[in-house]
């Protein structure tokens, strides 16, 4: 008798943003598709990760895991290849430094000893979009359209959920099912010092990292799966006081767009000890496990770098991504389906490291 193959445990990913740091979790998805004891349920992303989550969503739809990873990589490399992009004005820093750039360090890649990057602030800080790009195009509109199909989001094989940030309430919207266009992903990504605020249906949007970075919750409210991935990008912990305008103002946005994820994350653990404690009605709550992928080399990467989109350092934040994946489903893979491997007191409610 033949064997019977083995269940594939079902996850839900949730996909920070980070501009183009969301390579690392490009390197993180594509080794989890190689993973044959997983399939993917529901995927929420905010920013570039929502765009990744769209590009995963539209490749799977059209050949499984491998067309999702041939997807996504055309389109991280076509992201290396367009200016202007995540709104970066810098020329390649590093063309000069040709095969010596591997070799570097990955601080290498800030931006923030660039003349170019200073005046960019210094620019941004008294011209809005509304003046320096009033009819302009947007590069990552027509990347977006080149990599995305709609109709894959909105009737293909895995949950899609975006996040995007009410401009007039300052609410979180989730985008699914009919709701996912190109426009609701520009709204996820749409950072207001660069782009125009994304209106639909009336209603103006910003980038969805204001409000969930990701959102956990239709994960947890929409989807079968009860395992759940975080894949973060941005730390939470970053040593040192600022003491620049700039050093204040990137460290400012970095905590805002961590805050309603760790809102989230706090209300979760709450409902766990509930559970745990017997308080609450088994199956009233889903028992949720919770797991992070994660690197503490990232932390080493100023904001500035996330304007960096050189080739060199996407592939190398796709690397640390797929390396961070591999090293999680070693130690911690078999406790998929069985347990959580995340420790939210330790690493949200007290954090000690990124």
């Amino acid at each position: 008798m033949a064997k019977r193959a083995a269940k594939k445990i079902p996850l839900d990913l949730a996909l920070q943003g980070g501009g183009s740091h969301g390579a690392f979790t490009w390197g993180v998805l594509d080794r989890l598709l190689d993973e044959p004891g997983i399939t993917i349920d529901g995927v929420s992303g905010t920013s570039a990760g929502a765009l990744n989550a769209a590009v995963l969503a539209t490749g799977f739809a059209d050949g499984g895991a491998t067309g999702a990873q041939a997807a996504l990589r055309a389109f991280w490399l076509d992201v290396a290849g367009v200016q202007g992009c995540f709104g970066e004005v810098t020329a390649d820093p590093f063309a000069a430094l040709g095969d010596f750039m591997p070799a570097l360090p990955l601080a290498a890649f800030n931006l923030d000893a660039s003349p170019a990057y200073a005046w960019m602030n210094q620019f941004l800080r008294s011209v809005s979009p509304y003046q320096f790009n009033a009819f302009g195009p947007n590069a990552l509109a027509e990347v977006a359209r080149r990599h995305v199909r709609p109709e894959a989001l909105q009737r293909g094989p895995l949950q899609v959920f975006i996040a995007a940030t009410a401009v007039q309430t300052g609410q979180p919207r989730i985008f699914s099912g009919a709701e996912l266009t190109i426009d609701a992903l520009l709204a996820s990504a749409c950072l207001p010092q660069l782009f125009k605020a994304v209106q639909i249906d009336g209603e103006p949007y910003w980038d969805g990292g204001y409000s969930g970075n990701p959102a956990l919750w239709p994960l947890i409210y929409e989807t079968r799966a009860a395992d759940l991935m975080l894949v973060k990008v941005n730390p939470l912990v970053r040593p040192g006081t600022p003491d620049t305008a700039a050093e204040i103002a990137d460290r400012v946005n970095e905590i805002s767009f961590n805050a309603g994820l760790v809102a989230e994350m706090r209300a979760i653990h709450f409902v766990q000890r509930l559970l745990a404690d017997k308080r609450v009605p088994a199956g009233r709550y889903k028992a949720l496990r919770l797991h992070m992928v994660s690197d503490e080399a990232l932390v080493a990467l100023q904001p500035s770098s996330k304007l960096n989109t050189d080739r060199r350092f996407i592939e190398r934040l796709h690397a640390l991504g797929h390396a961070a994946a591999h090293n999680w489903l070693a130690n911690h893979g078999s406790a998929l389906g069985k347990r959580a491997t995340m420790d939210i007191a330790g690493t949200y409610l007290a954090p000690r490291n990124a």
